[in-house]
Formats: structure tokens, C-alpha cells, sequence
């Protein structure tokens, strides 16, 4: 009888340090403002992403192109946004920061913004299955699609300098407006990120 009570308990000691150890290993979640902050790993982020689209398409719409663009014909440009490519020493989502560009150049109110390439196929898709299924009142008919007038695109570079524990990442993005219709290019622009990271131990 004895025996099977230290059993019990030694079983019952079992269950309270399996319990311990799974709330131990819970993480901590804390929900924070999407606009703080926080850089972690010291590697391209949405906060760079999204400062770097805000301040470089702000740039473009104060530039000479514009007003210019507009004189000439009476109405707002239509723009789409091309690659952006990533020449960077780290995995960036490009797609996020792309449509941080789209996003900017569409609430800005001074451009006209025009669907990507993967999103025409998908509206010209579905107008192929409206002129079957659609009532005539409702279809929607193929060429009557806008053309942009300039397209966005560019490139995110690094440099990296290391010492010891301590390295200096060094971001550079570059777009470019470029005129559709004449390959002209309207405006360059250009935005440098530089960030320290120091690590107490380890290695990178």
C-alpha cells in the first residue's frame, strides 16, 4: 500500500513539473501599435517599408513631372507600379513593400492608379466569363481598359561593414518614374537606411 502511494505522488510530481514546464514555454504575446517601431534583428522591416514608400512616392508627386504632365494634357497621370527587385544581402518581401508604393500613390489623390499586370489577367479572366453567364445589361466588354502613362520600378541594395560584435548595415532603395510612352525617366529618387547592430554574444 505504501508503495503505490509514492507511486501516486511520484506520478502527481510528474504532472505538476510537465505543467510547469508547458506554461514556462508559453510565449508572452503583447499587442502593440502598428505604427511603433521595432526593430528586432536589425534586417529590412515594415516600418522601413513603410517609412521609406511614404517619404520616396512624396518626393515624386513634388517633382516638375507632374505639374508638367498635367499642363500638357488637363487630367492626372495614370501610373502602375513595375518590379521592385531585391539586390540585398537579406530576404526582403518585395510584394509588401510594392504595395506600400501603391498605396501611397492611390491616397495621394494626384495620380489615377492603375491595376498590376496579375490583376488585369485576373479582371480580363473575369469579363471572359461575364460575356457568357452576364446579362446584357451588366456585362462588362473588353477594350475599354486604361493605359498608364508612367510605371514605377526599382531596387533595394546593401552594403555591409562588420567589426567584431558590431555591424553597420547600410539600405539603398532606388526608383525610378519612367514615361511609358517615350522611356523617358522623370524622376529618380533615392533613400539610404543606415542601422548598428550589435550582438552581446554569438555570432551573426
Amino acid at each position: 500500500m505504501k508503495g503505490k502511494k509514492t507511486l501516486i505522488a511520484l506520478a502527481a510530481s510528474l504532472l505538476l513539473v510537465v505543467f510547469v514546464a508547458a506554461c514556462s514555454s508559453t510565449p508572452k504575446v503583447t499587442r502593440i501599435g502598428v505604427e511603433e517601431v521595432v526593430d528586432l534583428s536589425g534586417m529590412w522591416n515594415d516600418t522601413d517599408s513603410r517609412l521609406v514608400s511614404e517619404e520616396m512616392i512624396r518626393d515624386a508627386l513634388d517633382r516638375d513631372w507632374l505639374p508638367e504632365f498635367k499642363a500638357k494634357t488637363g487630367k492626372k497621370p495614370r501610373v502602375i507600379v513595375g518590379q521592385v527587385l531585391n539586390r540585398s544581402h537579406e530576404h526582403i518581401n518585395t510584394q509588401t513593400f510594392v504595395k506600400d508604393l501603391e498605396r501611397e500613390l492611390t491616397n495621394s489623390g494626384k495620380v489615377r492608379f492603375v491595376a498590376s499586370s496579375e490583376q488585369r489577367g485576373e479582371i480580363r479572366e473575369e469579363r471572359r466569363d461575364q460575356a457568357k453567364h452576364a446579362s446584357m445589361e451588366t456585362i462588362k466588354g473588353p477594350g475599354q481598359e486604361y493605359g498608364a502613362d508612367f510605371m514605377v520600378k526599382g531596387q533595394i541594395n546593401t552594403i555591409l561593414d562588420e567589426a567584431g560584435k558590431t555591424r553597420l548595415k547600410y539600405y539603398q532603395v532606388e526608383l525610378e518614374m519612367i514615361d511609358i510612352a517615350t522611356n523617358e525617366k522623370v524622376w529618380i529618387g533615392q533613400k539610404k537606411i543606415k542601422k548598428v547592430v550589435e550582438r552581446p554574444r554569438g555570432k551573426f
